[in-house]
């Protein structure tokens, strides 16, 4: 393994340094030869399709099929062969070293370095040999999707199976590619598709269960279109852990994976997605026209590979596993609440994971400074803001990669030269970039461009926000209670977990742990004074409280945006797609008026998780109609929630406090 490299964060090497000095060909034709899980015969891909298709479970559940829907068991078992055809990987060692040559070139032209955790390597290894183990990485990027494989190949580690969507099967050729990679491909929308879900149950289950590869999915299930964590989907989640439950393997390794870009890729897209433009087709020709981003910079990745978990160590007495003794292996069995629970509890603490080791980048704490002066900010105040921001980010726990060889000065100017596309400084001053077209602009353009500026912007704040989100929760709470007692204070930290738990992540039932997690970094950092029976802010703390609050305001504002649209609306019902024209238009008024001077309320994604919310809290009701999904507001509740949000709330648009 080659040393660390002098400008990676303790810990971490960048493995990019070799390939730079030396031939991309010999490392892809190098002896492979990774060490497999222990407990493992190894097997060939077809025999592993084989024995999903023969398997016991698949079996009872096309016998159920044939009874309910009267259909010859030859055409049911036709149509599950042929699904496992469409969704298989069809892992092979030629591709994986043209995939290991073709990436080493493309790596070398993005980034400048590709940082990786030298211990994570090293627990990866051992963990490997000893039970199936389950790689969890974020998704923030297409990247993710190589990147981890690859590095795998470099070390010689077991090379992962892994969960992709199906428009990526599409692609041709380069579906193929990754096909042979490792990637089997899941349909996004299976609804009730009974035989789909139980060739993909029993093929996930199987990989586990043989010990046949490490398996690889994205807990978030999508691409986080606003680079912050999204709340787990619990299907796949369900299907590695079964064979735990069931008892065909003794233990599960859980390893958490936090994958940071300086700078992604797909910005600009990203943001023009959450303004309701639609997402260009994934195609293989899409993916060559596409190759200009080899000219631009992208600067550092990380990838922090987390200690891995034990299923075994973490359900110790919490899970009572003879419930799976009294039905036969081969059955299917409807988890009870009680696992529900517990598989939630960890997709969501696998999640937490992901964010505690995620390693934050000057423009990220800078991205939280620009938010807060979307006027523009003196380029010495911002950097007096983010050394200030720095420290602060350190007190509460986070990882934060700041070059050692740079002065403060050089590493603010060489993170405004990398994110050119985002922000630019004339005249000492920063300010964001608006993109240019021909011609006069409407003024609905012309929010839609500021707007795109701000979420681009607002992305790269996101990949910090986690570190302050408790911590503003609860300075925003001491602004809503109506006293300093501590009872008070929680009510309301109470009421904005609830509210915001499609926003951030919140392992359920922990809301007094993460009501203590926030108090206790704002005592640590000397920002608040507490007893068991009050909470007050400390002297010359009040700036910081601010701030924190300001952190929030975004997303408060676009709640209370959205709340106030179904309040004076006239009709109690409505179909997504009228709410997500008809909130946009009413957002494009208030911004043009000056009501409102949040451009994050135009985020497709906040208005779904304010949805969200409000059908979690029953001021929402939802009924499929046509194959729509139609809502029912209960406007007097909403009007509840509402009034609660507003409670001692005042909006702060940009602060200039000193620092």
């Amino acid at each position: 393994m080659e040393p660390l490299n002098a400008d990676a964060p303790d810990g971490f090497f960048d493995i990019l340094e070799e390939r730079r000095r030396s031939s991309d060909i010999c490392h892809a034709l190098r002896t492979f030869n990774p060490q497999p899980y222990r407990g493992a015969t190894p097997i060939s891909v077809a025999t592993l399709n084989r024995t999903v298709l023969e398997s016991q479970y698949l079996s009872y559940v096309i016998q159920e099929i044939m009874v309910e829907c009267d259909e010859p068991r030859e055409a049911l078992l036709e149509e599950a062969s042929a699904l496992l055809d469409e969704m298989s990987q069809n892992l092979q060692l030629g591709f994986i070293r043209l995939l290991g040559f073709a990436l080493s070139k493309v790596f070398k032209r993005l980034f400048s370095a590709i940082h990786v955790n030298e211990d994570g390597l090293a627990w990866l290894q051992q963990a490997i040999q000893e039970y199936p183990v389950i790689l969890m990485p974020n998704h923030r990027s297409y990247v993710d999707f190589l990147v981890l494989s690859y590095i795998m190949f470099t070390y010689d580690l077991s090379i992962p199976v892994i969960a992709a969507g199906i428009p990526l099967m599409g692609m041709k050729l380069i579906g193929e590619i990754f096909r042979r990679s490792g990637a089997f491909f899941i349909r996004r929308a299976i609804g009730s598709d009974k035989l789909y879900w139980a060739v993909l149950s029993e093929y996930v289950r199987t990989i586990v269960r043989t010990g046949y590869a490490p398996l690889e999915f994205y807990v978030e299930g999508l691409r986080s279109r606003t680079l912050k964590s999204l709340t787990p989907k619990l299907g796949m989640m369900h299907m590695v852990l079964e064979p735990f439950f069931k008892g065909e393997v003794f233990d599960i390794s859980l390893v958490p994976i936090s994958i940071s870009y300086e700078r992604v890729l797909e910005e600009s897209l990203l943001a023009h997605e959450l303004l309701g433009v639609p997402k260009p087709r994934e195609t293989t020709g899409g993916l060559l026209k596409a190759r200009t981003v080899l000219n631009d910079d992208y600067g550092c990745m990380h990838v922090c590979f987390g200690q891995p978990l034990s299923v075994r160590d973490l359900l110790k007495g919490k899970i009572n596993l003879r419930q799976y003794n009294l039905v036969p292996r081969d059955l299917p069995m409807k988890p009870n609440k009680e696992t529900q629970d517990l598989v939630s509890g960890l997709a969501h603490m696998i999640i937490r994971l992901q964010e505690r080791n995620a390693m934050l980048s000057v423009w990220n704490l800078m991205a939280v400074i620009l938010l807060q002066n979307l006027q523009g900010i003196d380029l010495d105040l911002l950097t007096q803001k983010t050394l200030w921001l720095r420290r602060i980010s350190l007190r509460f726990g986070a990882r934060v990669r700041w070059p050692k060889h740079l002065s403060d000065s050089e590493v603010m100017s060489s993170t405004l030269t990398l994110h050119y596309s985002v922000v630019r400084c004339e005249r000492g001053r920063v300010f964001l970039v608006e993109e240019v077209g021909p011609g006069p602009v409407t003024q609905e353009e012309s929010v839609f461009r500021r707007a795109a500026a701000v979420l681009m912007c607002a992305s790269y704040r996101n990949q910090a926000v986690h570190v302050f989100t408790r911590p503003a929760m609860v300075a925003v709470a001491m602004a809503k209670a109506v006293s300093s007692r501590t009872d008070d204070v929680f009510h309301h930290f109470k009421f904005l977990l609830e509210l915001f738990c499609n926003e951030f992540v919140f392992i359920p039932g922990q809301a007094v742990q993460d009501f203590e997690e926030g108090c206790g970094l704002l005592q640590q950092c000397g920002v608040i004074d507490r007893s068991d029976a009050e909470i007050r802010v400390r002297d010359g703390s009040q700036e910081t409280i601010v701030f924190l609050r300001a952190i929030l305001q975004p997303f408060i504002e676009g709640y209370q945006v959205v709340f106030r649209y179904l309040c004076e609306g006239s009709s109690q019902t409505f179909r997504e797609k009228m709410f997500s024209s008809g909130i946009r238009s009413f957002i494009m008024k208030l911004l043009i008026s000056g009501d409102i001077q949040s451009y994050e309320c135009l985020s497709s994604d906040l208005q779904k998780n304010i949805l969200a919310a409000l059908l979690r809290m029953s001021a929402l009701t939802k009924t499929k109609v046509d194959d729509q999904n139609e809502f029912r507001v209960n406007k007097s509740a909403v009007k509840r929630i509402w009034d609660m949000l507003n409670n001692g709330w005042t909006p702060q648009i940009s602060i200039d406090a000193r620092l």
